[in-house]
């Protein structure tokens, strides 16, 4: 026979439905991946875990077969976390296949099964800008490979290293000049965004890839890509990149932006030891300085060979070559495009700090302009600013000629 519940056992049966409510709410509160990147690069492969919170984890690297292994805390499988998998390609140069799933209750297992041995460097970020925190895992080689060095052409007979004879009415150079080409931001790091959905990392890859192929055609010349895919370097390796290479001279192209979309024109900067020339410089050089923020570097790893690189920055013969090779782009640049200041600015960009090498970057246009952002996604208006700035590397030159035996040649 049925009878009604006692106030006591009423009350006890609300705890024990609120209890399971609670419980029931934990659970589907259990922390999801909402992004998940994978960004393989000469250098490094680097994951990317993005969620509303930080994620916990712990990580360990098995052998026979190399594996590495990372169990996150608190997380349930989801959309973003199962289709990191599916990003993978056949030419990543560590991941050979991605598993995920439960190792247990709310522990979710990630497994690399990787290529070769491994040295992982696994950090959190915090949020920044259009990201939330995020949990990065960096795959580097044990024995650290020179990429740099395998973006040089095959070696070739000493007597090439010369230059070769000119044709008429071209500069004869007296040795081969190697010119390193940063195309600005890349991976994590997006750079400025234009109004119709452009984004900056693009534009400059694009406009770097066309200026070494420019570069390339030229008597006795010759380009290198600090970065040749959509991944990020941070700007003091883009820096020890350059040195590697012994480039004669860096060259960084960006496309600026501003709070303000009527904001023109075209810009060419150098490092400067003794503050900003202005209140714009300083502003743009912070925005750029915190590109490693964005992009994201684990701040506890010290880097002793970038250190040694760049230690000297008391390089005024430098940077008054840095200043004659802007103001020899600049004037060219300026006969395609408005100039948003008629001279070269200087101000204390991290990725112009080589100590021995000529270092300008270039504002090509302002992409947070929708009428220069259109001109910056135009194949013609590109292949004019290219002429413009390989012009005024000629004239450069042409006035300042090198001496010096080849950069390719010396001791490192």
């Amino acid at each position: 026979m049925w009878r009604p519940l006692s106030g006591d056992m009423l009350h006890a049966l609300l705890k024990i439905l609120l209890l399971c409510g609670l419980l029931a709410s934990g659970w589907a509160q259990a922390l999801q991946i909402s992004a998940s990147r994978l960004w393989p690069s000469p250098d490094y492969t680097r994951i990317t875990l993005e969620a509303a919170q930080p994620v916990a984890y712990k990580y360990f690297t098995l052998s026979n077969p190399e594996r590495l292994v990372i169990d996150l805390e608190g997380v349930e499988a989801g959309v973003a976390l199962n289709t990191l998998a599916g990003q993978l390609t056949a030419d990543d140069p560590y991941i050979g296949a991605i598993r995920v799933g439960m190792n247990r209750p709310g522990v979710m297992r990630l497994v690399l099964d990787l290529k070769a041995a491994i040295k992982p460097s696994v950090f959190q970020l915090q949020p920044l800008g259009q990201y939330g925190h995020r949990l990065v895992v960096d795959l580097y080689p044990v024995q650290a490979s020179n990429a740099a060095a395998n973006l040089l052409p095959p070696p070739q007979p000493a007597a090439t290293e010369q230059a070769k004879p000119a044709k008429p009415g071209v500069a004869q150079y007296a040795r081969l000049i190697t010119v390193a080409i940063d195309a600005g931001h890349g991976g994590e790091d997006p750079g400025a965004l234009g109004a119709n959905g452009s984004r900056e990392k693009d534009i400059t890859l694009t406009l770097a890839k066309k200026l070494k192929q420019k570069i390339d055609a030229q008597e006795n010349m010759r380009a290198v890509l600090v970065r040749d895919g959509d991944y990020f370097v941070p700007l003091g390796q883009r820096v020890v990149k350059a040195r590697t290479l012994k480039a004669d001279l860096f060259m960084s192209i960006h496309a600026d932006a501003f709070i303000k979309p009527h904001a023109r024109g075209s810009s060419v900067f150098a490092l400067s030891e003794n503050g900003a020339t202005s209140v714009a410089a300083r502003w743009l050089a912070k925005k750029e300085n915190e590109a490693d923020l964005v992009g994201g570097i684990n701040i506890d790893v010290k880097d002793p060979f970038l250190k040694r690189t760049l230690i000297d920055l008391s390089q005024t013969a430098t940077i008054n070559d840095s200043l004659k090779l802007g103001h020899a782009v600049l004037k060219e640049i300026g006969g395609v495009n408005t100039l948003h200041k008629p001279n070269v600015e200087q101000a204390g960009f991290a990725v112009l700090k080589a100590p021995d090498i000529p270092s300008i970057l270039i504002e090509t246009a302002f992409i947070s302009n929708p009428e220069e952002e259109k001109r910056l996604n135009d194949p013609d208006y590109q292949d004019k600013l290219i002429d413009a700035i390989v012009d005024g590397i000629r004239n450069y030159f042409d006035k300042h000629p090198l001496t010096a035996p080849s950069r390719l040649t010396r001791n490192p």
